[in-house]
């Protein structure tokens, strides 16, 4: 056993000493030690329940005779961090909790893990430090919010309706009241976030690796179901452990592959293309995000889940799930079969039994939303080394757009303007040095792309920024544009009035003035000083590198 190292012979009696007065017997020392590494905490909605699913895991582990000792790590709720300085450290927490695991793993050496993430930055994290340690680990996730609903309304609303309602309000669109309901209605459970955003996508995308169980993205957070997924994640561990199969064997290319199909086939979070290529970086696989445009050629877009449509996680799961998905993809042999998972079954033999209950929640194979996949990885002149679009969330006329650059150095500035009113009809948005070294941090702005929707100008303006948006974003909100403006990128020299052409279809986005003219423009530019030089943060802007390598820092 890894542990051994820690709990074996007599040199280890002092250490043995150290167990016992935790309250462990002889017979638990003895017997393998599982991590649960869990993220519950009171501030995080998606967390505030996740000590119930880890008492679950440590059940399921005792009953198959291993030993749970569970560990904590951080977190950050994007939506209470959003709009202000928090969200410069949200991406930048997923290093900081990737390391953390890294620490607590290796500084007591467990024989496998089970990782009880959430939201956002955590799922990838855990990931990231799952491929990093390399022991035998399961991921069961908290599980998904409820969708809300206003009194009298049968059709479902969540965080999104929230932000663009301030929108609506500050238009004039919607009342104190009206916005007062929206506020008290949303959110009505825990869980993360009801919609098919950043948290949610990279569950279900956790369960596309292998490395979570069939239902890990999908079923609710207040369903005993969720329970039992986490008992048998208890299970499933020590069968892992039993057999030696580590996250090497499971988050293999062929995995990765499986995940941007899935990725493309529900429209997920343009996060994901930050952090698949994060974690694909810790298990030292290629990949490259421009092999998401690749797989969304051959893979159609089969769901419209909000904030694409108008169907959430709970829907999803009803339909059939990530599995349900993924046996409709296998239709036309999209999905690699032989693919191993935590279930210790191939990723083919997984889905032989998935059933697509809803075939408008799920739409079949031959009958897709579109042909193309969810995700847009757009190149050009404004973009060299990329930027990254959820074109299943564009209006069809926005998908081509060409109009004036209105230029804004923070998230801040273009809020104010777009609440003032200054932000017309065919406008092209710019927002920069808000990238990964520029913010820093690489803030979401959910904000500013929910105020637009909000006001009724997502079919007629286009956002485009060195951030990143909130997978709750919807409209033409082009993020990741790489190399960023504190770079040096072509964005930091677009001046106001600039025509800015985009077409998503054809994978394009040029900023139209000449060659000579960005050359003069360069001259003399230097980077400005970033508003964050100290700190944690002032250490992450020295280390991360570009939001087309996943962020991920320099070192590694």
């Amino acid at each position: 056993m890894r542990s051994d190292q820690m709990k074996s012979g007599n040199a280890r009696a002092p250490h043995r000493s150290l167990m016992k007065a935790l309250g462990l017997t002889d017979r638990e020392i003895s017997s393998p030690l599982i991590g649960i590494v869990n993220s519950a905490n009171g501030i995080i909605p998606g967390h505030v329940h996740v000590d119930r699913i880890v008492d679950a895991v440590k059940a399921g582990v005792r009953s198959a005779g291993g030993t749970p000792i569970e560990f904590s790590v951080i977190g950050v709720c994007d939506g209470i961090a959003m709009g202000h300085k928090g969200m410069k450290y949200s991406l930048a927490s997923r290093e900081l909790i990737a390391d953390s695991v890294e620490v607590m793993a290796t500084a007591h050496p467990f024989d496998a893990l089970v990782m009880v993430p959430n939201c956002d930055k955590i799922v990838p994290a855990m990931l990231m430090a799952a491929a990093r340690i390399n022991i035998p680990t399961v991921f069961v996730s908290g599980g998904a919010m409820l969708a809300g609903h206003l009194p009298g309304q049968k059709s479902a609303i969540d965080l999104t309706s929230v932000f663009e309602a301030v929108g609506a309000h500050a238009a004039g669109k919607m009342s104190d009241s009206e916005l007062l309901a929206c506020e008290n209605s949303a959110c009505p459970t825990c869980g993360s976030c009801s919609g098919m955003f950043t948290a949610n996508s990279m569950n279900c995308l956790t369960e596309a690796l292998g490395m979570g169980l069939p239902g890990n993205g999908t079923i609710p957070a207040v369903y005993a179901e969720r329970d039992r997924l986490a008992k048998e994640a208890g299970y499933a561990v020590m069968e892992l452990y039993k057999k030696q199969i580590k996250p090497s064997d499971i988050m293999t290319a062929q995995a990765f592959e499986n995940a941007l199909a899935v990725d493309m086939a529900l429209g997920c979070s343009t996060n994901s293309m930050l952090h698949l290529p994060a974690i694909a970086h810790e298990a030292q696989v290629d990949l490259d995000i421009f092999m998401a445009n690749d797989v969304s050629k051959r893979t159609p877009n089969l769901c419209h889940l909000a904030p694409a449509g108008p169907y959430h996680i709970e829907d999803l799961y009803r339909a059939g799930g990530v599995m349900a998905v993924m046996s409709e993809l296998h239709k036309k042999q999209l999905i690699h079969s032989e693919a191993l998972t935590v279930s210790g079954k191939t990723m083919g033999a997984q889905i032989a039994g998935a059933m697509n209950y809803d075939k408008e929640v799920i739409r079949p194979i031959d009958n897709p939303y579109s042909q193309t996949g969810g995700i847009a990885v757009l190149r050009g002149n404004l973009a060299p080394d990329g930027a990254v679009v959820k074109r299943s969330a564009v209006a069809p006329e926005m998908l081509k757009h060409s109009g004036p650059a209105r230029v804004f150095e923070s998230e801040e500035d273009v809020s104010l303007a777009i609440y003032r009113g200054q932000i017309k009809k065919g406008d092209v948005v710019v927002i920069r040095y808000e990238g990964p070294k520029g913010g820093p941090g690489m803030r979401e702005m959910l904000g500013p792309t929910s105020a637009i929707a909000g006001m009724g100008l997502d079919k007629d303006v286009a956002l485009i920024t060195d951030g990143r948006f909130s997978g709750a974003t919807r409209g033409a909100s082009i993020g990741h544009v790489s190399p960023e403006a504190a770079e040096g990128g072509p964005i930091a020299f677009v001046k106001e009035g600039d025509i800015i052409e985009i077409d998503i279809d054809k994978g394009l986005i040029s900023l139209l003035v000449d060659e000579e003219e960005l050359k003069l423009r360069k001259q003399g530019w230097e980077a400005p000083q970033p508003p964050i030089t100290t700190g944690y943060l002032g250490r992450y802007a020295k280390q991360v590198t570009s939001a087309a390598t996943g962020a991920v820092f320099a070192d590694r």
